[in-house]
C-alpha cells in the first residue's frame, strides 16, 4: 500500500485551509498523494512551482493518456477529460485559435453591459429573501440562481428554461454523487437542448453569446456549430458552478469576521479589492489543476518523469508566504494581488471577466440592501459540499 496521502485533503472547518498546505509548502512541495481513483499524482504546493507549470507547454491538458492518473473509481474510469468537453478544453494552438475566436464575442464590453442586468437580477432573489423571512439560506436563495440566471442571459436562453441549467451543472461537476447513467443522460439532454437552442439563433439571431459566435462560423473553419455547442457547455459548468459556490464563500468569509463586512459598509470603494482577496484566500477551493507530462521535466528540484499527472493547487499557492505578505489574513484592500484562482498562462480562465463581475456586482447589492446581514450560525458549523471539482458550501444560513 502506497504510503502516499489521500488527496483532496480534508479542511478542520470550511472555511480554514487543510494542515498539510502548509506543512507541504516548507517540507514537500513536490508531493505524491493518492487520489480517490486510488492512483497517485503528484501535487504542488508553491506559488513558484504552480506558476511555472501552468505557464510551460511541457505540462499538457492531455488528460486522456491511458496512465493519467483517474480522479474517482466511477464507471467512467473518472478521468479528467470525460468531465471536460469542446474546445475549452483542447490544447495546443487549436485551443489558442479557439480563444482568439471566443474573445471577439464574449468581450469585456458585453460583460460590462450586462451589469445592470446583474443588479436586477440580484434584487430580484433578495427580494425572494426578504420576503420569505429571516433565516434564509443564502447559497440556494442568492448563489445558485444568480450565476445560472446569468449564463442563461449571456447565452439568449428563455428564462422559463433556465431552471434546467443548474441540474445539468451539478451533474456535470460532481465526482461522487451521480452515476455514469446519470452523468451520460444529463449530457444528452444538455447537448438536445443547446442543440436545438443554437438552431433557433441561427435562424433569428438576436443581442446574445451565441448569435455571436454563430456569426464566428462562416468568418473561420475552427468555429463550427458543435464548437459552438462545446463552448456554451464549457460556460455553463465553468460560469455557473464556480461562481454560485464562490458567492456563498464570499459572503460566509466577510461575515465570519463580521468587522470585514463593517469595513466594506464604511468603504465601498474596496468592493473591488476585497473581490480579489476573498478570491486569493479562498481555502475550500475544490481539487486543483490538473496536467499530464509527455516529456521529463524538473521542478523545484525534483525530477518528474514522463506520464506524471501533476495536480496545481492554486489555493495553496495562494496562501503562500513567499508571494503574499501575511498570507493567512485576509486584507481587504491588499495590493498587489497577483493571485492564481483563474489560472494563469495559456488555459487561464476565458471567463473571469464575468465571474468578477458578478461577485463585484452581487456583493455591493447585498451591502446596499442588507447592511445588518449577519450569520445564523457559528462559521465552524458551516459544511463543505463534498464531491465537487470545484468547492463550496451546502448551505450559508443568514438573518439580518
Amino acid at each position: 500500500m502506497s504510503g502516499a496521502p489521500d488527496y483532496p485533503f480534508r479542511n478542520p472547518t470550511a472555511l480554514e485551509p487543510p494542515e498539510e498546505w502548509a506543512s507541504m509548502r516548507e517540507g514537500c512541495p513536490v508531493a505524491r498523494v493518492r487520489l480517490a481513483s486510488g492512483d497517485e499524482a503528484t501535487l504542488l504546493t508553491r506559488y513558484e512551482d504552480v506558476k511555472q507549470v501552468l505557464s510551460d507547454p511541457r505540462f499538457t491538458r492531455h488528460l486522456d493518456a491511458p496512465d493519467a492518473a483517474r480522479v474517482s473509481a466511477d464507471a467512467s474510469g473518472g478521468s479528467f477529460a470525460k468531465r471536460r468537453t469542446g474546445m475549452a478544453t483542447s490544447v495546443g494552438e487549436g485551443h489558442q485559435q479557439w480563444r482568439r475566436l471566443v474573445g471577439k464575442a464574449f468581450t469585456v464590453k458585453r460583460v460590462m453591459a450586462m451589469q445592470p442586468r446583474m443588479v436586477a437580477m440580484s434584487e430580484q432573489l433578495i427580494d425572494a429573501m426578504v420576503e420569505q423571512g429571516a433565516p434564509a439560506d443564502l447559497v440556494s436563495g442568492l448563489g445558485f440562481p444568480l450565476p445560472v440566471w446569468v449564463i442563461c442571459d449571456l447565452l439568449g436562453v428563455p428564462d422559463e428554461d433556465r431552471f434546467r441549467f443548474p441540474y445539468w451543472s451539478d451533474t456535470l461537476l460532481n465526482m461522487t454523487k451521480f452515476e455514469q447513467k446519470e452523468i451520460d443522460a444529463a449530457q444528452a439532454d444538455f447537448n438536445e437542448y443547446l442543440t436545438a437552442h443554437i438552431a433557433a439563433k441561427k435562424a433569428e439571431p438576436g443581442d446574445d453569446l451565441i448569435s455571436a459566435l454563430l456569426a464566428l462560423v462562416e468568418e473561420d473553419g475552427l468555429m463550427t456549430e458543435p464548437v459552438v455547442l462545446g463552448t456554451c457547455q464549457g460556460l455553463l459548468v465553468a460560469g455557473h458552478e464556480t461562481t454560485a459556490n464562490m458567492i456563498g464563500k464570499m459572503v460566509a468569509m466577510l461575515l465570519a469576521d463580521r468587522r470585514q463586512w463593517e469595513r466594506l459598509l464604511a468603504d465601498p470603494s474596496l468592493i473591488r479589492s476585497a473581490v480579489e482577496e476573498i478570491l486569493r484566500f479562498d481555502a475550500n477551493p475544490g481539487f486543483g489543476m490538473p496536467r499530464y507530462l509527455t516529456e521529463e521535466v524538473e521542478v523545484a528540484g525534483t525530477t518528474l518523469p514522463a506520464g506524471t499527472t501533476v495536480v496545481c493547487s492554486l489555493a495553496s499557492a495562494n496562501h503562500d508566504e513567499d508571494a503574499f505578505a501575511q498570507a493567512g489574513d485576509m486584507d481587504l484592500g491588499r495590493s498587489p494581488n497577483v493571485h492564481l484562482a483563474f489560472g494563469v498562462g495559456p488555459y487561464s480562465c476565458l471567463g473571469q471577466a464575468l465571474a468578477r463581475t458578478e461577485l463585484q456586482t452581487v456583493l455591493a447589492v447585498l451591502l446596499r440592501r442588507l447592511p445588518s446581514l449577519e450569520l445564523a450560525v457559528p462559521a465552524r458549523e458551516l459544511a463543505r459540499r463534498e464531491g465537487l471539482l470545484i468547492g463550496g458550501l451546502q448551505q450559508v444560513p443568514v438573518r439580518w
